[in-house]
């Protein structure tokens, strides 16, 4: 994965401000930008975003780069959504990041969501024919939106429907995960 150059990649990583699962936002960024990637975080306010470890205990605040409302997901190539229930449950009702969700699909660029972050991927309707992983409390939802099917991996890349999707599982799969995504930004 360190090989892998990807200067002049753009990652748009949506989050609400509060309730992020730490390390999967925090890990794909670092990493993605020590590769080269510019890695910009959209959140619902400018205000910090308070991260959670174990979707309880306080994690490290993050400052966003922008909000969701004013972003222009255009230029960018791929979408990150981290997990952590209280950021996935609540993203997926803000109507501009199921937009944007959308807007990534339908243009065939790479979206990558872990643990409980594919709850975006299902509000936007965007998983018919798909196969795919995420915390195993989302199969049920995941295969009622019109998913191929649900698997127990690491990391599943899935090119059906037009798109690429990647997801994964917890943030114990991060190393599998970043992989992944950077293999995708590459291919881009």
């Amino acid at each position: 994965m360190a090989d892998i150059q990807l200067n002049g990649r753009r990652v748009l990583a949506l989050v609400t401000n509060y309730g992020v699962e730490q390390d999967e936002l925090v890990v794909p960024v670092k990493k993605l930008k020590e590769q080269g990637a510019d890695v910009t975080i959209a959140a619902q306010s400018p205000d910090a975003v308070q991260t959670l470890v174990g979707d309880k205990d306080p994690g490290q605040h993050v400052d966003p780069d922008t909000t969701i409302e004013a972003v222009d997901a255009d230029g960018y190539d791929l979408l990150l959504l981290p997990g952590g229930t209280l950021n996935a449950d609540t993203l997926r009702l803000d109507e501009k990041a199921v937009a944007t969700a959308k807007a990534f699909a339908a243009s065939g660029r790479p979206v990558a969501a872990i643990c409980h972050g594919p709850w975006l991927v299902v509000e936007a309707g965007i998983l018919d024919g798909k196969t795919l992983t995420s915390y195993p409390s989302l199969r049920t939802d995941i295969r009622n939106a019109g998913a191929k099917a649900w698997v127990d991996e690491s990391v599943v890349r899935c090119t059906a429907s037009g798109y690429t999707l990647i997801t994964s599982r917890t943030p114990k799969d991060l190393d599998d995960f970043v992989g992944a995504i950077g293999e995708a930004l590459k291919a881009a």
